[in-house]
């Protein structure tokens, strides 16, 4: 869906004039935009902190490669591309028209001339392809799109080269579990083989409206891919032993592109010719209408508006757009690419002259009076969307709440949540850190420039230049910084670079009153060929700890006062596809003596030796083939007990020493979950992340109390220690008083 430009978009992405934007979430931002000769683009931007692992960027690569490899007739055309800008960018043609599973909802299952003509344009897709040893690895109905010239396929986010293990890394996003192959989905080789099964699947369910494996939860999608039989009802009897045979589980016996673009389709008459006419009105009225819009941009500070109970605007007051224009802007189609971000100019800072309230309320008092808030939790604010990324935490220095947003810092009053100011971090993908009273970031004005700078948490501007790119030893080509953490005077940061054939990254503790480097020791890489992975860390007694987790967990303990190396520890199978346990180093959780963890297991491993003292949870029961997720949110301790959530149950209280269950606290159904934010521990209470909100343990009786309808998602407690704050999927951030 097509939505106006916030205030702080660019005009302009190289060439090209935004116009909307079409999509954004966490990893960058999709817009529509206008070629100088008039075209309509598709423009794909990538968050720059996560640009800035090297990872990331051999993905964004495969990617464009991939997406200039299928070209125009089978794909979204690459009209433009710098995936080594400091925010890479990919420009696309617009495609007009649904994706197959908006068509199938706009018309029903296609009739069997439309399913063979759309799996004969597609196995020639895939040929293409494949012919260049590249897998799409995702092939879906959401990722095709329906044109009166034929299917397009659509976002190569996880295509890799066919044998390139590094790559496999690289894209280590597994796939969509419904059209997974069973090799995918047993984390075996997925050939073009694979691609061919995902492809029946698709065909499935544009002949029946329903995919060849039901729906469901993930865990129980991947056992079906694997052992179950498909669901072939409702697909053309002519149709359903040939598909049959691309769904075998044997990769060998399928048919490849080629013989099953044959048995689909004999080749004759135009691709439109065999859509139903509601498919084809559906295409002209989005190729017409993609013209009647015109360009908006929020402004800085949206005015306020009155809501009356029915939803009508003040008297005089301008809604914004028309219901003419509101209709036009929702049929129009996706763009082919997807993501999510925020550009910026690096090192601007846009400290506020007065205070521009973002509360959704007139001030404090202001509370959300349509939720139900009763509770020992008080809202005290909350504020408009599109202020934060829900997948941070908040900072906190002085008295001012930090959020991220795409490489913006936003600084909050923590009284009312009012907006003082925003600063961008870097040009590189850095996020800033604190260290309780002053705020630290990496800056520069080119991809090719790192300046660590401190930065004022009052009022947003930079105090001072503290070191850059010559102190961190980095080569005048590039490289990047990745800032980890700031205690005790030392600022900690990951510099380097990944080439294939070296890697090269330091650790560094740089001084954060004169700027000094005080120690650089190298890093080592967790798996040959993985490169660097943005890690979190966190200073526990005169150790900094560092985790590093593309996959495994690689934990390093250095001394704090010389960077050596006291410990190393790799946690195996720690992080899925799907989650992280540990976002940032103020989530891992300590008692001084151990650090604790929670993934597949609920761990703990010595501070001492680095060797895991104790493991939880291995023989709990969980569904069957869930090993791929995590069952344990990142824990808290505190008095000698480890309490973390358990998937799908609730909360446990483990022995910190012994790693035994002392009890447990199961809660309603659809409650419990794994969430990026560990429990928050208050005097009587612990209060922790839910599918609904925020849920409540009562520790003096060991029982689910209640739960608190709220958006927020990361969350952690302010300096106060009573106040949490926390944002939410559509960048709202929400305060709340925990009265105890």
């Amino acid at each position: 869906m097509i939505k106006p430009l916030l205030h702080e978009d660019p005009q302009h992405i190289g060439t090209y004039r935004l116009v909307a934007r079409l999509g954004s979430g966490g990893m960058g931002t999709v817009y529509l935009a206008r070629s100088p000769g008039g075209r309509t683009v598709a423009v794909k931007t990538v968050h720059a902190h996560i640009a800035a692992d090297a990872a990331f960027r051999t993905r964004f690569r495969l990617e464009t490669d991939a997406a200039r490899i299928i070209g125009g007739r089978y794909g979204a055309q690459v009209i433009g591309a710098d995936p080594l800008a400091g925010t890479p960018w990919l420009a696309t043609e617009y495609v007009l028209g649904p994706s197959l599973d908006e068509a199938v909802s706009l018309c029903g299952p296609l009739p069997e001339p439309s399913v063979r003509a759309l799996g004969a344009v597609l196995c020639g897709a895939l040929g293409q392809l494949h012919g260049s040893d590249v897998v799409h690895r995702d092939l879906k109905p959401s990722n095709i799109m329906i044109t009166a010239y034929g299917p397009k396929v659509i976002d190569f986010g996880i295509a890799r080269a066919i044998g390139d293990d590094r790559l496999t890394r690289v894209g280590a996003a597994a796939g969509t579990p419904a059209f997974m192959s069973p090799e995918q989905a047993s984390d075996r080789e997925h050939t073009s083989a694979g691609d061919v099964f995902a492809l029946a699947g698709v065909l499935v369910f544009a002949a029946s409206g329903h995919g060849p494996f039901g729906g469901g939860q993930p865990a129980d999608l991947l056992y079906r891919v694997r052992y179950a039989d498909p669901d072939l009802t409702g697909v053309p009897a002519a149709l359903a032993p040939l598909l049959a045979r691309c769904l075998t589980k044997d990769p060998p016996l399928r048919p490849t592109t080629r013989e099953l673009a044959a048995a689909l389709h004999d080749g004759h008459g135009q691709f439109a010719d065999h859509l139903p006419p509601v498919l084809l009105a559906e295409i002209a009225r989005r190729a017409t209408e993609v013209w009647q819009f015109r360009p908006e941009r929020l402004p800085a500070t949206p005015p306020e508006q009155s809501v009356t109970g029915s939803g009508a605007s003040a008297p005089g007051h301008k809604t914004g757009m028309s219901r003419r224009k509101l209709l036009s802007l929702a049929g129009l189609a996706t763009a082919g690419v997807a993501g999510a971000g925020l550009w910026f100019r690096p090192g601007l800072s846009e400290a506020k002259d007065a205070k521009t309230p973002s509360a959704a309320g007139s001030g404090p008092a202001a509370s959300p009076t349509a939720r139900d808030v009763e509770g020992p939790w008080r809202i005290v604010w909350s504020t408009d969307p599109s202020m934060a990324d829900d997948t941070l935490p908040p900072l906190f220095a002085g008295r001012t709440v930090m959020v991220d947003y795409g490489g913006h810092l936003r600084g909050l009053d923590p009284a009312d949540g009012t907006h003082l100011w925003t600063y961008s971090t870097t040009s590189s993908g850095s996020w800033a850190v604190a260290d309780g009273s002053r705020l630290y970031g990496i800056v520069g004005s080119t991809e090719k420039e790192h300046v660590l700078v401190s930065v004022d948490p009052t009022t947003g501007l930079k105090a001072r230049s503290l070191a850059d790119q010559s102190d961190f030893k980095l080569p005048s080509s590039g490289g990047s910084a990745d800032l980890l953490h700031a205690s005790g005077g030392s600022i900690y940061l990951a510099a380097g670079s990944d080439t294939p054939n070296e890697y090269d990254w330091h650790l560094h503790a740089v001084d954060s009153s004169s700027g000094k480097v005080r120690w650089r020791v190298p890093l080592k890489e967790a798996k040959k060929g993985d490169g660097y992975s943005r890690g979190f860390a966190k200073v526990i007694g005169n150790r900094l700890i560092l985790g590093e987790a593309p996959h495994d967990l690689l934990l390093t303990a250095f001394d704090t006062r010389s960077g050596k190396v006291l410990w190393q520890n790799t946690l195996p199978g720690w992080a899925s596809e799907s989650s992280t346990p540990v976002t940032t180093g103020e989530q891992l959780a300590s008692d001084g003596s151990q650090v604790y963890l929670g993934s597949r297991t609920l761990q703990a491993v010595s501070l001492t030796t680095g060797v895991a003292i104790w493991e939880f949870g291995r023989d709990r029961y969980f569904e069957r083939y869930e090993n791929s997720y995590n069952h344990y949110g990142p824990p808290a301790v505190r008095d000698g007990v480890v309490y973390a959530t358990e998937k799908g149950r609730g909360i446990v209280a483990v022995d910190a020493k012994r790693g035994e269950l002392l009890w447990e606290v199961p809660v309603p159904d659809g409650n419990a979950s794994t969430r990026a934010a560990p429990p928050v521990l208050g005097r009587t209470r612990l209060y922790y992340g839910e599918a609904s909100g925020l849920g409540l343990i009562d520790l003096s009786t060991r029982k689910y109390v209640r739960s608190l309808k709220t958006p927020i998602r990361s969350f952690a407690l302010a300096t106060d220690k009573r106040t949490l704050v926390g944002s939410a999927q559509d960048g709202t951030v929400e305060a709340l008083r925990l009265d105890e």
